[in-house]
């Protein structure tokens, strides 16, 4: 079976021991791609290598994280826009709002986010939203936005039956991760009912493992325990959720992109 990793910092720090093992591990687990979220310009030149390494299997997204949101954040976004400019990127991304470690840069966020918005209709690309402990301010900025162009993923989903539906309606997919995997994740009330079409798979790797490495260093090997345990959830097989996600994720990041 092929799947494919919708999200995952594989160029991160915690992965340069074994960058490589790691990802021939995923490899071999039968991960074929790898879609690599931009955090901020300190992370820009570390994710390119990994693409240039592996261009048939790792494709770089570019935006501004919310957790890297300050208060002179227009000079990040100057740095977003011109790489989008300058070359194809998959996705602008990882972008949106997080109120779960600090609500003190809420009006800041909601603004990059705006900005990335914009950015997103202009290339044509779609959007990687993070969304912590801040559903409905996102889901709000993109339900203004909304216009029948703007696409995209609510990453590392773990929302209600209602916000999943919500973001069904505004014509984006939702992230399945690890959380799935959870015993108290919630998820399993959720998935049920929804169509696959709707479904993405991620690790937010080196973040959220799935059980049993759960607080471990994740890795994009794990997608298949993530892909087995929806398929329980949605009573499937691993199969059609593997063939499901896999192609939802590249008609969403491939479209007009370098991914084959």
């Amino acid at each position: 079976m092929q799947f494919s990793d919708s999200h995952a910092h594989v160029y991160s720090e915690q992965f340069k021991p074994d960058q490589d093992d790691m990802l021939q591990r995923a490899f071999e687990a039968g991960v074929d791609t790898i879609f690599m979220p931009n955090i901020d310009h300190t992370s820009i030149d570390a994710m390119l290598e990994v693409e240039a390494k592996y261009p048939n299997h790792c494709f770089a997204q570019m935006g501004l994280h919310p957790c890297h949101v300050t208060r002179q954040f227009e000079k990040e976004l100057y740095e977003v826009e011109t790489w989008l400019n300058q070359r194809p990127f998959a996705a602008v991304g990882e972008c949106g709002i997080d109120l779960y470690w600090d609500k003190t840069m809420l009006a800041e966020q909601q603004e990059a986010l705006r900005i990335q918005v914009a950015l997103a209709k202009k290339h044509n690309l779609p959007l990687v939203l993070h969304t912590r402990e801040a559903f409905r301010e996102a889901a709000d900025i993109i339900a203004a936005a909304q216009d029948g162009t703007l696409r995209g993923v609510f990453h590392c989903f773990s929302g209600t039956k209602a916000e999943a539906e919500e973001v069904i309606r505004l014509g984006f997919k939702l992230g399945i991760g690890g959380v799935a995997t959870f015993k108290n994740g919630g998820l399993d009330k959720v998935l049920p009912g929804l169509g696959l079409e709707h479904l993405l798979l991620e690790t937010d790797a080196p973040y959220l493992a799935p059980m049993p490495h759960r607080g471990k260093r994740n890795e994009p090997a794990y997608i298949p325990l993530v892909a087995y345990r929806v398929a329980e959830i949605m009573s499937l097989t691993g199969t059609e959720v593997a063939q499901a996600t896999t192609r939802n994720t590249l008609e969403l990041f491939g479209e007009g992109q370098r991914v084959r």
